[in-house]
């Protein structure tokens, strides 16, 4: 039958597809190219598109602009970054671009991100960060490359994510709130991957104390997939993400998960 002569869903439907395959072949890594980094979670990589992260621009913001929700987004990119460095051996090196002191390095340790592994860049404003994150990731060596930016103009970003697939290279980019009012994910991007992070309570414990934190990871977008959330618990000294526990004496850890619910996004940015 001819296409045109197709029901009008019928005909959207074929049209979706069509995009679809378009999408993936365009996004597909290339023959020899190096493999996604996974989480580690199967239940969180089997939800992105190849498994994992690709070299190529990443970004993450605070789900609100509390002090607390912007710790937990830079973070979880500390704990990215230290997993690409950890994958390039005990020479793989992160630079991080800011231009404001509020890194805590001991912090960021606890993340994975050990102080022997990071560079620090400090920059004047969000344009000298781009253009150090650009710099960065085009020269190849290093492993990942983290900047911190309120405001980012779409042909950087296109930049920005080229040179990172052409240098094969990690960028990942901590967007911060301006206003109170306006989303940092609420503007167009060339990342792979955006993702949104909200504090949320830690597990009760049978004793005195506090739980391991845990945070709302939100998948806002990604190529070539949907979007999705999980509850995770934040990052150990490994930068191993886990899915809460199912019980008090069996916790579910990066790479050793149990499968646990896990729902699709109801919006993406």
């Amino acid at each position: 039958m001819h296409f045109a002569a197709l029901p009008r869903d019928a005909r959207l439907a074929a049209l979706r597809e069509e995009v679809r395959a378009i999408e993936r072949s365009r996004f597909a890594a290339p023959a020899g190219a190096a493999p996604c980094l996974p989480f580690g979670i199967a239940e969180v990589d089997a939800r992105l598109a190849g498994g994992g992260l690709a070299a190529g621009l990443h970004e993450a913001a605070p789900a609100t602009p509390a002090a607390n929700d912007e710790a937990a987004a830079t973070l979880f990119l500390a704990a990215l970054a230290a997993r690409f460095a950890m994958a390039r051996g005990e020479g793989g090196q992160v630079l991080w671009a800011l231009s404001r002191r509020d890194l805590f390095a001991p912090g960021l340790a606890q993340a994975g991100l050990a102080p022997d592994r990071l560079i620090y860049a400090e920059c004047r404003g969000d344009e000298e960060v781009l253009a150090v994150m650009e710099e960065g990731v085009r020269h190849g060596s290093l492993a990942a490359v983290v900047g911190e930016v309120g405001r980012a103009a779409m042909p950087a970003l296109r930049r920005l994510q080229l040179a990172a697939e052409e240098g094969g290279t990690a960028a990942l980019m901590l967007r911060r709130w301006k206003k109170a009012n306006a989303d940092p994910l609420g503007q167009p991007s060339a990342a792979l991957t955006r993702w949104r992070l909200a504090c949320a309570p830690s597990a009760p414990l049978p004793h005195d104390g506090i739980g391991r934190a845990r945070w709302h990871v939100a998948l806002a977008r990604q190529r070539g997939g949907p979007p999705y959330e999980w509850l995770l618990e934040a990052p150990d000294a490994e930068a191993r993400l886990a899915l809460p526990a199912r019980s008090g004496d069996r916790p579910d850890r990066a790479g050793g998960a149990q499968p646990v619910a896990v729902r699709p996004s109801v919006q993406a940015a």
